[in-house]
C-alpha cells in the first residue's frame, strides 16, 4: 500500500514554517571599508626614505624606496616597481645636487623630470637640495644656493654637524619629529614658502629653477591621511 503523503497545511502555505517563508531584504546595513590609498615613493637616499616613513598616516599605505642612483635611472626603476604592483600615486623624489665637473648633469635632471611626468608619475624635485625643504620650515630663502648652505643652516637649527651626522640612519629617523616638535619650525609656513618659490619659476627650464622644491606637494598629499 502506497505511503500517504502528508497534506500541506494552510498555515504552511502562508509561510509559518521556516523553510517555506519568503526571504526578506536584510534591514542591517552592509559595512563597506574604503581601501587605503597607496603611495610609492622612489627616492635617492635614506634621508628622504626615513622622513616619509615617519608620517603618521592612517588612511594610506606609504612605501618609500631609496635607490641611490642617477635621476633618469631612478625614474626607470620607478616604472619597473610600479608595473609589478598597483599604486594610486607614484612619486619620484630627487634633487639637482649640482656638481659642476659632471658632464650632462643638467640634462639628466631635466630628462628625469620629463620622463616621470610622461609616465603619469608625480615628481617632487628640488634644486639644489632636498634639505631646502627642511630649511623652509624656519626661514624663506630666495637666493640661488647649494646644499652646503642648507647643511650649515640645519647644523645651526639642530645644534649638530648636519653634513657629518645628518645623513645617518638614526638621525634621519628623527627629522620628522624634530620638525614637528620644534617651536621655531612650521610646516604650514614651509608649504607656503615652497609654493611661492615654485610659482616664481614656472616658466624657467627645470635646472634653472633655483631655489625650488616640490616636496611640499607630496607633503600636502600625505597630510590628508594623518591620524586626527
Amino acid at each position: 500500500m502506497p505511503k500517504k503523503t502528508r497534506a500541506t497545511k494552510v498555515t504552511d502555505i502562508r509561510g509559518e514554517k521556516a523553510w517555506l517563508k519568503k526571504s526578506r531584504p536584510s534591514t542591517y546595513a552592509v559595512e563597506t571599508r574604503t581601501k587605503n590609498k597607496t603611495f610609492l615613493i622612489v627616492c635617492e637616499g635614506q634621508t628622504e626614505e626615513q622622513y616619509f616613513k615617519s608620517f603618521p598616516v592612517v588612511t594610506a599605505s606609504v612605501k618609500p624606496i631609496p635607490l641611490g642612483c642617477s635621476k633618469s635611472t631612478l625614474v626607470d626603476c620607478a616604472k619597473e616597481i610600479a608595473a609589478a604592483d598597483e599604486y594610486d600615486e607614484v612619486w619620484c623624489v630627487f634633487d639637482m645636487d649640482i656638481k659642476r665637473d659632471i658632464v650632462g648633469q643638467k640634462d639628466d635632471y631635466n630628462n628625469a623630470i620629463k620622463a616621470a611626468l610622461d609616465a603619469n608619475f608625480k615628481c617632487a624635485y628640488s634644486n639644489d637640495a632636498f634639505e631646502l625643504w627642511f630649511a623652509l620650515h624656519f626661514h624663506f630663502y630666495e637666493q640661488q644656493l647649494d646644499r652646503g648652505f642648507y647643511f650649515e643652516k640645519l647644523s645651526s637649527f639642530w645644534n649638530t654637524n648636519y653634513e657629518k651626522n645628518g645623513k645617518s640612519l638614526a638621525f634621519s629617523k628623527e627629522i620628522y619629529s624634530m620638525l614637528e616638535n620644534d617651536p621655531a619650525a612650521d610646516q604650514q609656513e614651509a608649504i607656503k614658502r615652497a609654493g611661492k618659490l615654485h610659482a616664481r619659476y614656472l616658466n624657467e627650464p627645470y635646472h634653472e629653477r633655483n631655489p625650488v622644491t616640490l616636496v611640499y606637494q607630496l607633503v600636502e598629499e600625505l597630510n590628508k591621511h594623518l591620524r586626527t
